[in-house]
């Protein structure tokens, strides 16, 4: 059976679920919180107008886009933190800590620089009013302030995760989502005095809860007596520049997996705003439907998340065949709670997007793409949690391959002879991204079950 799921009894199964939630729940509550403050951003910016939501689903396209590949490289600390866990080095633990932050702040200034050097050559392609270029580009401006406190987090989220704490990393998501609230309201509305800044105000409220979620993360690590054995931030080291290495061949792909599926989203959205037809009713759709789809993301994302540190914990330890049933756990899960997001995605789409507008012309396309966002679930849920398992045995370039394929050929290249070659328009996007989700799952199962059997003839060898 797939992943020898029938190897161990119900029993063994429920316990390791056990142990698999424990992990997963507060990761998966953390990245709902952060998907949430892209709800409030959308939510304020339509309040304020349509140019304003046009604006923010733009300017967060170009800042999720480095945001997620840069923070698929930050990935690659997981699997190096859990196994030296697993295999007892405690200073080897608190080492990687510190080597990934000062990865993560250097590469969050080249992030930074990045999204600069993207609003000028955004907005000249895009044929869109003066008044959402400009917004755009205030929005942009101030978001990638963020990106240094954002990879420094990443770094201390990898280091609290892949030692089994994930529950700070949740409260502070959470209280940094409930900050972004009153943010969002002063900085767009005006209030307290404030300029109005209408949509670009969400950048700004939104770089501000990067930093203090960073700092917050870093006290509450320096306090806890639990992580003060691993002397994170008790010792000073210099730059290694080997573990920098390890960090960057392990985790460019990874990061490259990232972007390979989120600049697809990225780059449909700039595509659909040239599709015939009003630019601004599809670009406004299309956000919503991207920050639902988003939100129902972190399940698997959670689960993924979680099975990267039990699979690399597992290796770590030498526990192949333990590593091997985490995953299939972990799939099975993923694909059970998918089925039951995809029904409620039916039933529900036209109240859930009047909860983001009362734009009539948007509720009706939006609800009409969230059909086919309800029919790639599954498949998503399969390649992202194959692809974090994969992760924890340190497995990323194949995977990076298969995401070219599947997100850029089939989801890419069909998805613009569809839209631009027939009638179907911004449909013909969303139905290659189903059949793109679909290949990506089969691909990266294939590979799961092929990297664990082989770990385990390794072992048996031994």
């Amino acid at each position: 059976m797939l992943l020898d799921l029938n190897r161990y009894s119900p029993a063994v199964f429920r316990n390791e679920a056990r142990r698999m939630g424990a992990l997963a729940m507060p990761m998966l509550l953390a990245q709902i919180a952060q998907v949430g403050v892209g709800f409030v951003d959308t939510v304020m910016a339509g309040g304020a107008g349509k140019p304003d939501l046009a604006a923010v689903a733009l300017g967060s396209s170009a800042f999720v886009t480095v945001f997620i590949t840069f923070m698929g490289i930050m990935t690659a600390l997981n699997p190096m933190i859990s196994q030296a866990h697993g295999a007892g080095e405690t200073e080897q633990v608190g080492e990687l800590g510190r080597q990934g932050m000062w990865y993560g702040l250097m590469l969050g200034f080249v992030g930074m620089a990045v999204l600069w050097l993207m609003v000028q050559p955004i907005n000249h392609y895009l044929d869109l009013s003066p008044e959402v270029k400009r917004q755009f580009s205030q929005y942009v401006g101030f978001v990638a302030l963020s990106m240094p406190a954002a990879m420094v987090h990443r770094a201390l989220h990898a280091f609290a995760s892949s030692l089994g704490k994930p529950k700070p990393i949740m409260w502070m998501s959470w209280i940094t989502l409930f900050m972004n609230i009153p943010l969002n309201h002063i900085f767009v509305y005006g209030d307290l005095g404030m300029p109005a800044l209408g949509g670009a105000g969400c950048g700004l409220a939104s770089a501000l809860v990067f930093w203090f979620n960073a700092a917050a993360l870093w006290v509450y690590i320096a306090k806890q007596k639990y992580f003060q054995r691993f002397g994170l931030l008790s010792r000073f080291s210099k730059p290694n520049a080997k573990i920098l290495r390890q960090i960057t061949k392990l985790g460019v792909p990874i990061g490259l997996s990232f972007f390979l599926e989120v600049s697809l989203f990225t780059v449909m959205m700039l595509l659909i705003a040239r599709l015939p037809g009003n630019a601004e009713d599809h670009v406004a759709a299309q956000q919503v439907v991207n920050s639902i789809t988003s939100l129902i993301y972190v399940i698997p994302q959670g689960i993924g998340a979680a099975v990267t540190v039990r699979v690399g914990f597992s290796i770590g330890a030498d526990r192949y065949y333990q590593a091997r049933y985490a995953a299939g756990v972990a799939l099975s899960s993923g694909a059970a709670l998918s089925i039951i997001t995809a029904v409620l995605t039916v039933l529900f789409r036209y109240p859930i997007m009047r909860i983001y507008t009362d734009d009539a012309a948007v509720i009706e396309l939006g609800a009409t793409i969230l059909l086919f966002a309800a029919a790639f679930q599954l498949a998503d849920a399969i390649q992202c949690i194959a692809s974090y398992a994969l992760r924890g045995y340190k497995v990323t370039k194949l995977p990076m391959v298969i995401h070219a394929i599947a997100f850029w050929v089939v989801g890419l290249g069909l998805g613009c002879l569809l839209a631009f070659g027939t009638r179907l328009g911004i449909y013909g996007f969303w139905a290659a991204l189903v059949l793109s989700l679909m290949c990506a799952a089969v691909a990266l199962l294939w590979c799961l079950e092929g990297v664990s059997e082989e770990m385990l003839e390794h072992q048996d060898d031994d």
